[in-house]
């Protein structure tokens, strides 16, 4: 169905009314239960709090070592750091609710949320458990809550009932006002619709709020203000043609034209005539990366799952037409990937594993809010589970997708004396090298993939182990890859071991994120999609941004088509949906001439003016740039 303006007001209207009711709720929790108090910022000490249960007060303890964990190293006073728990909270369990609602929508999981208490799922639930539970709002609790376990196999970020952004659930009546909201007639169309979660990601922060942000200041004053005032969703025909002549088109050079998405692909810019000269060796469809570094909601990505769902099934009949070895299978890394015919035992068990093969292998995503990275992992673990579903693959036949390649740059852990317990526990050098590491990652929150984490840790490694001469060389990677898997391991065990604080958790936690984000810098992309953020940059970063980004150093969205030149390979494509500002004003004259006109060509550009991106007041433009040789 089409999202038009009456659909998306709606849908808007749902979401803050849900969010009103959840951040209430918390609210109150915090002050009644909790003795925390985000109206003024007050901490009541644990012992004083006399009226509460064993469970909840740890809770308690778990929440006041977030706060603290949340105002470590920064700005952020209690007050703050509580309105972030709240506003997480209730994020958190909204899309929990609404991931149920969709899975439902998709015949992915039994009725569960769609009828509240009448619902298949615990109606079966309920008479399995008896009386055993309580009260039916203490059942349907538990209930809600072993579904969220069942779940957090595949998508810990998201239903990790132990995680910092999860650890509250909303009392009987705030519950069923919320599910009462997402099974009204209106909304309840929606759910079977893939763009619906992106639109409940945009919505989530209103139109006020961000217009308040841009009052009280020009630029972006941090990294959660960057992130809201840039949420604006592509619409879906933007995101075809983006991905159809970039992806889209690879697959069509490479084939020689041979390939089913030369109908498939409506906005693919062929001629009629056109027949290009296929690759001597068709590249194995596991090596094909695609990133979205500004990735939200995951929309380009999704579209892009159904073309290369396509592009598997063709590699494999191109296979066995040609046999074993005709694909191309160099990943660029030390993994080594056996042809496909030699993997699986027919064309059954392949096509079996192409949905985790996607996440796996092919899409990759980062964004500077957290919650984005929650969608967009759920976004993709809801169309492999579709595909699966299509296919007549039963649930308990499914391979386990896993967490994927999204990652949310967050902020280094910045608790000092943690650190120096942690380092006590590593060889000097790793233990130097992980320092210095996090110093170099200061402001990813407000850089993301703007951060060229991989043009400094040559000069750091060595620093650390010894110099290798000018070049990264081959030591300085070993030696790089070698520190990253000890102490990626020590983190793990630092984080789960049975004397670890909640504290510590948290720590070990944001430094395993932040060096997932230097091995996703580490990747050479083929595809760089992106919706990417425009205007100012913020106050503590611009000093870096405009010293690495001089010819793109007037917005921050010139920045990004800049910085993914760096990001893929040669030949490779860049889609972005953007200000047309960028190609008319004089003031971004360097940047057209060394970005556009020398490190690129341009294959498509169409100006789309305004209106595009919701309320976003830019005229827009889509375009595809070539890397040049």
């Amino acid at each position: 169905m089409a999202f038009d303006q009456s659909t998306r007001n709606t849908l808007q209207r749902f979401v803050s009314a849900a969010r009103g009711i959840l951040e209430e709720e918390f609210t109150r929790q915090l002050q009644n239960d909790y003795g925390l108090d985000p109206d003024s910022g007050t901490v009541s000490l644990l012992e004083s709090l006399r009226h509460i249960t064993d469970q909840q007060r740890e809770t308690a303890r778990i929440l006041r070592a977030t706060l603290e964990h949340y105002c470590a190293g920064s700005d952020t006073d209690a007050k703050a750091g509580l309105d972030r728990i709240v506003r997480e909270q209730a994020f958190t369990i909204f899309n929990r609710l609404a991931a149920l609602r969709m899975a439902e929508a998709r015949g992915l999981l039994i009725e569960t949320v769609g009828n509240g208490y009448q619902s298949q799922g615990f109606q079966l639930y309920s008479r399995l458990a008896g009386t055993g539970l309580g009260e039916t709002g203490d059942a349907y609790r538990v209930f809600l809550q072993s579904v969220f376990d069942e779940l957090a196999q595949d998508l810990p970020g998201l239903f990790d009932r132990f995680s910092p952004q999860g650890r509250l659930f909303p009392r009987e009546t705030a519950l069923l006002e919320v599910i009462d909201l997402i099974n009204h007639g209106e909304i309840e169309p929606l759910w079977g619709e893939d763009e619906t979660i992106g639109w409940i990601y945009q919505y989530f922060n209103s139109k006020e709020e961000r217009k308040a942000m841009r009052d009280a200041s020009q630029a972006p004053r941090n990294s959660r203000e960057l992130a809201v005032r840039n949420q604006f969703f592509t619409p879906r025909y933007v995101v075809e043609f983006l991905v159809d002549n970039t992806l889209g088109r690879l697959w069509f050079n490479w084939t020689g034209g041979e390939t089913s998405l030369r109908d498939r692909c409506q906005y693919l810019l062929v001629k009629p005539d056109e027949h290009p000269e296929p690759a001597k060796r068709l590249r194995d469809p596991r090596t094909i990366k695609l990133l979205d570094p500004a990735c939200g909601s995951m929309h380009f990505g999704l579209y892009a799952f159904d073309l290369f769902q396509e592009i598997y099934r063709e590699a494999w009949d191109w296979e066995q037409a040609h046999g074993p070895g005709c694909l191309d299978t160099e990943t660029g890394g030390s993994d080594e990937l056996k042809p496909l015919s030699q993997t699986y035992a027919d064309q059954d068990a392949f096509l079996h594993d192409v949905p985790r093969l996607i996440i796996e292998h092919n899409i990759y995503g980062v964004d500077i809010d957290p919650r984005a990275a929650q969608i967009a992992s759920l976004a993709l673990w809801l169309r492999a589970q579709r595909a699966w579903h299509e296919a007549g693959v039963k649930a308990k036949d499914r391979p386990q997708v896993g967490h994927g390649n999204v990652v949310a740059a967050v902020a280094p852990p910045a608790e000092v004396e943690l650190r120096k317990r942690f380092m006590e526990e590593l060889d000097p050098l790793d233990a130097e090298l992980f320092e210095k590491t996090l110093f170099l990652l200061k402001g990813l929150p407000e850089l993301g993939v703007l951060l060229q984490v991989e043009k400094e840790l040559p000069a750091l490694v060595r620093q650390v182990f010894g110099e290798h001469g000018d070049l990264f060389r081959e030591e300085d990677k070993m030696q790089w890859q070698k520190a990253e898997d000890r102490l990626g391991e020590a983190l793990s065990s630092y984080a789960h071991s049975a004397k670890t604080s909640y504290k510590r958790r948290l720590f070990a936690e944001d430094a395993l994120q932040c060096f997932r984000m230097i091995e996703m810098q580490s990747y050479v992309f083929d595809v760089v999609l992106m919706n990417p953020p425009f205007g100012a940059v913020c106050a503590s970063t611009k000093t870096y941004l405009t010293r690495n980004h001089p010819n793109s150093r007037q917005d921050i969205l010139a920045m990004f088509v800049e910085r993914s030149v760096d990001m893929i390979r040669t030949t490779g494509l860049i889609g972005a949906i953007t200000s047309r500002t960028a190609f008319l004003l004089s003031s971004y004259t360097e940047w057209r001439q060394k970005t556009i006109l020398e490190d690129t060509k341009m294959l498509a550009l169409a100006d789309l003016g305004n209106g595009i991106m919701d309320d976003a007041m830019v005229q827009a433009a889509a375009y595809v740039l070539e890397k040049a040789k």
